[in-house]
């Protein structure tokens, strides 16, 4: 990345809704929503809903942002991961969401993804 550049600084409601997929362009998704550590002033996780039919059925992932890459040009992430993974990875439904400040729940995610936890 050239020094005088800056990463990229998206608005929340610019990502929501962006589409997930995989380096073989296999569509994993859309970014619901954005976890935020406040205490940090970082994002603490990408909500990634995969699977169903029109929402019915579907299931929510928390994906930690590291783990993706932002393809800016064709307004999505990159997540590699394929679909058969992402099916068998730990997901909670809309109803029953995780307590995103649990550390050992975070460290377990991180881990599952193989990405460094973003307080450490």
């Amino acid at each position: 990345m050239n020094p005088t550049t800056a990463s990229p600084v998206l608005s929340s409601s610019t990502i929501s809704g962006d589409k997930v997929v995989n380096r073989n362009g296999d569509d994993l998704g859309d970014i619901k929503d954005l976890m935020i550590d406040v205490d940090n002033g970082r994002v603490a996780y990408a909500v990634l809903e995969f699977g169903g039919l029109f929402g019915l059925g579907s299931k929510l992932f928390a994906v930690p942002l590291s783990a993706m890459e932002l393809d800016a040009e064709n307004h999505r992430f990159i997540f590699d991961q394929s679909k058969e993974s992402l099916e068998n990875a730990p997901g909670f439904d809309k109803d029953h969401w995780p307590n995103f400040s649990d550390r050992a729940w975070g460290s377990s995610v991180h881990s599952h993804y193989d990405v460094r936890p973003y307080w450490e």
